[in-house]
């Protein structure tokens, strides 16, 4: 079994879903009391949000990558960052590390792909789903169509991750205004929906939308597992 190594805390809330699904996985493949073997870096959220909205991303690049480097000198076979916005200075980082490094986006990708789907919606901050480095992954190596919500929803959807699920909190309101949002993609023609934030799953899931719904902490964990279980 490969070690795998987590880049964490971004936020807490679903990089301890990422250790749940991780070991989960790992347990129903082998059986009996086996779990997974990771090595963890776990960062203050306080100290990486700030920057995000600052623009700050070489400074963020430099923070990430180095906590990459304390997972592969722990041991790490490879890397996983424990989010889909930080994925913006992965490039970044993978030049800063010799282990390879497992995409989020290419692991969503290949779960839509499955399902022979070619058009999807996506949800996730601000910084995601406007920012070129997410929908151009999907779109330029994977051949889909991502539409995003018009920009009064990417408020909400960016607002409400931040303010809300990554402080533990679900909220009625804002898992009826998710619900609204993903339908609204739909009937724009989107055949599944994209939680491209980490974050979201803990609010929404596959019940709460007429279309395939992708969980990209799922997903992810879940291909961390199997990858570390490859011979």
């Amino acid at each position: 079994m490969k070690t795998i190594g987590l880049v964490g805390g971004m936020s807490w809330q679903s990089t301890a879903e990422y250790y749940r699904i991780i070991n989960e996985t790992v347990a129903a493949r082998l059986g009996g009391l086996h779990s997974a073997k990771i090595v963890m870096v776990s960062v203050d959220f306080a100290e990486i949000e700030p920057l995000q909205h600052q623009a700050g991303w070489d400074e963020l690049a430099g923070r990430v990558a180095a906590a990459a480097r304390s997972v592969e000198r722990a041991g790490a076979d490879f890397l996983v960052l424990c989010t889909n916005t930080m994925h913006k200075v992965a490039d970044e980082i993978e030049k800063d590390i010799r282990i390879p490094l497992l995409h989020i986006a290419d692991a969503a990708a290949e779960r839509i792909k499955a399902l022979e789907l070619r058009k999807v919606g996506l949800l996730g901050t601000k910084f995601t789903m406007e920012d070129d480095f997410y929908r151009s992954r999907l779109a330029g190596k994977h051949g889909l169509d991502v539409v995003i919500p018009p920009p009064p929803d990417r408020e909400l959807v960016h607002r409400v991750i931040f303010e809300e699920l990554c402080l533990g909190k679900t909220e009625a309101v804002s898992r009826r205004h998710y619900i609204r949002i993903m339908g609204h993609l739909i009937s724009q023609g989107a055949e599944g929906i994209v939680l491209g934030c980490t974050e979201i799953g803990l609010l929404v899931g596959c019940e709460d939308a007429p279309a395939p719904v992708f969980d990209t902490t799922r997903i992810h964990a879940a291909a961390a597992a199997e990858f570390a279980l490859e011979s």
